[in-house]
């Protein structure tokens, strides 16, 4: 069941991301900032409580001891704890005044040389600030005011944080944090979308796009897999028209044939030699249509295995630098080993093939000596029905459909092929597939 709270649209999730985050942010400032007041509150009750014993030691300056002490037991109170004694005070328990008390204590006690410290008491819960103000004289005894100014909480002084670097930096964390996990989220199912496509566009027709995330997300998917429903079902028509043309051609040109050979030589040599490039036409469209929607098991194969039968069968040379083993459908791809070899033997006098392994994939290299391809040329090639040359001639070609077979089985199985010029002349093909390691104990 689909959360009623979560916006089903991308724009109405991408808003909630904005509204948490600025919510998220603010709380944040928020809550430095009352932390900042409460601190400044803290140093405004700390000043008054100074500017108060300022004006006590003004009132007691000239009075007698027993006025002074009179005085000094009205003016305590719940955070002042006020004595007269003949000595400053000195605690056992001194720690360092912070700079920030000592620049409070002078402009509340101005002319007046004050001795402070801070005192621990093991037995209080909160530190005191000792100040001995020293007192003009009355009488004949010169005394001191000690004054004990407990020090909550909120009195101590704050740590040593940049607030600005506070106020800027938690909230800029916490908005990307909550951002770069958004986006996470989001790109997943479009990187799904975008291995789909890939798959999509190397024939694979197998892949399903799961329809989930926000609604336009959903849709896209739900598009990409009815266009691949779609894609599957045109190619399957198409193929079985290109499987039937090719099969139906074979009796109208067998009859023909027969009528051709009673004809004379010289009037039935042509006829024939018309039926037979007809004949490898046909026989081409249904290999072609064969190879498309093979159905073959997968297997493991070993291409030095595969490429030195095939290579001798074509009378080919192979070499053989590593071994390689991957899983695949052994006769598509034997097939489309057997084109390759054939357009070298065809076009190149002979070819030359070797057998290697780089970065985890399996590399096929076919060489051979013939003129080679334009640039401009070679991918054309892959498509059907184009070839090398232009006639259609079956004794200098087929029917322009074995580039595209090698390319459709090797896509299938996750490869590629190039064709590039070499330098010292001729053509190379280049065939790469997902290889795997070889099994323990095979033999190189």
């Amino acid at each position: 069941m689909r959360n009623s709270f979560r916006p089903d649209g991308l724009s109405g999730r991408i808003a909630l991301l904005l509204v948490l985050a600025l919510a998220g942010a603010h709380l944040m400032v928020a809550a430095v900032l009352y932390l900042e007041r409460s601190a400044q509150a803290d140093v405004t009750l700390l000043d008054a409580e100074l500017q108060r014993l300022g004006i006590l030691a003004d009132a007691l300056d000239g009075r007698t001891s027993d006025s002074r002490t009179d005085i000094a037991d009205l003016a305590a109170n719940a955070i002042s704890v006020l004595s007269l004694s003949s000595l400053p005070y000195a605690g056992a328990e001194v720690a360092s005044l912070p700079d920030r008390l000592l620049r409070q204590i002078a402009p509340a006690l101005p002319g007046r040389t004050v001795a402070s410290s801070i005192v621990t008491d093991p037995g209080d819960s909160a530190p005191r600030l000792m100040l001995s103000i020293p007192l003009a004289l009355g009488g004949n005894v010169p005394e001191w005011l000690i004054a004990s100014v407990r020090l909550d909480a909120t009195f101590r002084p704050p740590g040593r944080i940049d607030h600005l670097v506070l106020i800027i930096g938690l909230p800029f964390a916490l908005v990307l944090a909550v951002g770069l996990w958004f986006v996470r989220r989001l790109v997943r199912p479009l990187q799904s979308m975008a291995e789909a496509a890939r798959a999509v566009g190397q024939g694979e027709r197998s892949m399903v796009l799961p329809e989930e995330g926000p609604r336009e997300l959903r849709d896209v998917a739900a598009a990409l897999n009815e266009m691949q429903d779609r894609l599957a079902t045109a190619e399957a028509e198409r193929l079985r028209m290109v499987a039937a043309v090719g099969h139906d051609l074979r009796t109208p040109i067998t009859s023909l044939r027969i009528r051709a050979e009673m004809l004379d030589h010289e009037e039935g040599a042509p006829i024939t030699r018309t039926l037979e490039d007809m004949t490898v036409m046909a026989e081409s469209l249904i290999a072609y249509a064969r190879g498309m929607r093979d159905a073959e098991p997968i297997s493991e194969i070993d291409m030095a295995e595969l490429l030195g039968r095939l290579c001798h069968e074509c009378g080919a040379t192979l070499s053989v630098q590593d071994t390689v083993v991957l899983r695949g459908q052994q006769v598509a791809l034997g097939r489309a080993l057997r084109n390759l070899l054939d357009n070298a033997r065809r076009y190149g006098g002979g070819a030359r093939v070797q057998l290697s392994q780089r970065k985890g994939m399996a590399e096929v290299q076919i060489d051979d000596d013939g003129p080679g391809i334009p640039p401009e040329r070679r991918e054309d090639l892959f498509r059907p029905f184009v070839r090398g040359e232009a006639s259609r001639n079956s004794e200098t070609g087929g029917a322009g459909l074995g580039l595209a077979i090698a390319r459709s089985v090797v896509e299938r199985h996750g490869g590629s092929i190039t064709l590039t010029n070499r330098a010292e002349g001729g053509l190379r093909a280049t065939m790469l597939l997902l290889a795997q390691p070889a099994p323990t104990g095979k033999k190189s």
